[in-house]
């Protein structure tokens, strides 16, 4: 892996629910993709700062890739008022247009817990988005709260799956059973040791990101 410039730009997007405070890890000049990374549930202090979110940056940034993470209506600096996953849709959508009209090139989806839950709903159906990252993706009903992937069904574009062997929000038996239907090219990753925020599991979480996106888009 190469290093590139550590160069970070803080700025806010123009979102449906008002500005959305955002940071762009800026890429090399022969950069061939762009991506965008979401942050877990705003309600349970997840930001575009945890630590997940970060590593999952740094494995796309490696690539030279710019890497986008923004902060949730309601969320940090951000304005606006969480929505339960509905308005959140749309903050995706925002951030993969301004990449999209920033830069040009092919997009990555990289999304953690709700982040994830949230992000690949808005993700899958763009035709600019080229692969998909889902994190911790919470396939178990926690708080009363379920998230449905059926639209994952008809997605054929390239997705990875990587969460912890002790995930209390998708066990890896739950993971298998929502993996296992979806049409290729797919991957299922289960990090032994690893807990929902792959909590001492860190490196083999960015680590398993990076092999994964040098076999299906380098």
């Amino acid at each position: 892996m190469h290093t590139h410039p550590a160069s970070i730009r803080s700025f806010f997007l123009d979102g449906p629910a008002g500005r959305l405070e955002a940071l762009l890890n800026a890429g090399s000049a022969d950069a061939t993709h762009a991506a965008v990374v979401c942050h877990p549930h705003p309600v349970f202090g997840g930001t575009l700062h945890n630590k997940v979110v970060f590593h999952a940056m740094k494995a796309l940034h490696c690539f030279g890739f710019p890497v986008l993470r923004f902060n949730f209506r309601g969320t940090g600096l951000s304005e606006g008022q969480h929505d339960k996953g509905n308005g959140e849709l749309d903050d995706v959508r925002t951030a993969l247009d301004w990449l999209d009209c920033e830069f040009h090139l092919p997009l990555i989806f990289a999304g953690f817990s709700f982040g994830a839950a949230v992000g690949l709903r808005a993700a899958c159906p763009d035709e600019r988005v080229k692969a998909l990252i889902g994190l911790g993706t919470p396939v178990a009903e926690v708080d009363n709260r379920r998230y449905s992937f059926e639209f994952l069904e008809s997605c054929t574009k390239p997705k990875l799956f990587v969460s912890g062997a002790h995930d209390q929000y998708g066990s890896p038996a739950q993971l298998e059973k929502l993996v296992e239907p979806l049409p290729e090219p797919k991957k299922l990753v289960i990090i032994e040791g690893g807990d929902h925020f792959f909590e001492g599991r860190l490196k083999e979480m960015r680590e398993t990101i990076e092999e994964w996106v040098a076999e299906v888009l380098t």
